[in-house]
């Protein structure tokens, strides 16, 4: 009895620290106005996918086949505020291939040694700050009007980390909670005139 706690507790412990890897796969195609996310564990469990697309006054996120969800502009900045990121996702991986049109045109080989140029600073940069994150940039030429993008990029975190996220998140809403409460019991004790 005393050998199974012992081994449920270290392979509890061992999965609490094990890294997880998030992907999250996405392609954009400017001429059908569309764009497609993939996101999966460990590269290989899909966990979620959907197309979102623009819209007059907003984005459309199709969940489902039947199911979609409108995002006006307006709200974006918002929304962003509610899905903070966290110091416990650290980015390990981006990947981005870029395909313009203009192969046989002076405009699209400008285009294409620009968008590597600002790659390459911009990647530059995320190295000396985090040495070990995957960075690579492709730009492709062709003949016929295009512009898409494909995207992969992974984080890693542990769900020690995870917790202690979701603990901070959970009293900094709380510390909020009791000092909208209390301002609002100072606005009751006050005298009415």
């Amino acid at each position: 009895m005393g050998e199974l706690f012992v081994y449920s507790l270290f392979f509890g412990v061992l999965f609490f620290f094990f890294p997880v890897f998030v992907y999250v796969d996405g392609y954009v195609d400017a001429a059908e106005n569309k764009a497609w996310f993939a996101l999966c564990l460990f590269r290989r469990l899909k966990v979620y996918g959907g197309y979102g697309e623009l819209r007059k006054g907003g984005v459309a996120l199709h969940l489902t086949d039947k199911k979609a969800v409108f995002l006006p502009y307006g709200t974006m900045p918002d929304t962003r505020k509610k899905f903070e990121i966290t110091k416990g996702f650290q980015l390990w991986r981006y990947h981005q291939i870029v395909e313009v049109s203009g192969a046989e045109q002076l405009y699209g080989v400008l285009l294409a040694a620009s968008l590597q140029s600002a790659a390459s600073a911009a990647f530059s940069v995320l190295k000396t700050r985090h040495p070990f994150v995957s960075l690579k940039s492709n730009v492709l030429l062709t003949e016929e009007a295009a512009l898409k993008v494909t995207v992969q990029f992974a984080t890693v975190f542990n769900w020690f980390l995870l917790t202690l996220a979701l603990i901070k998140k959970g009293l900094e809403e709380l510390l909020k909670w009791i000092r909208q409460k209390r301002s609002t019991a100072s606005w009751k004790r006050l005298p009415s005139n």
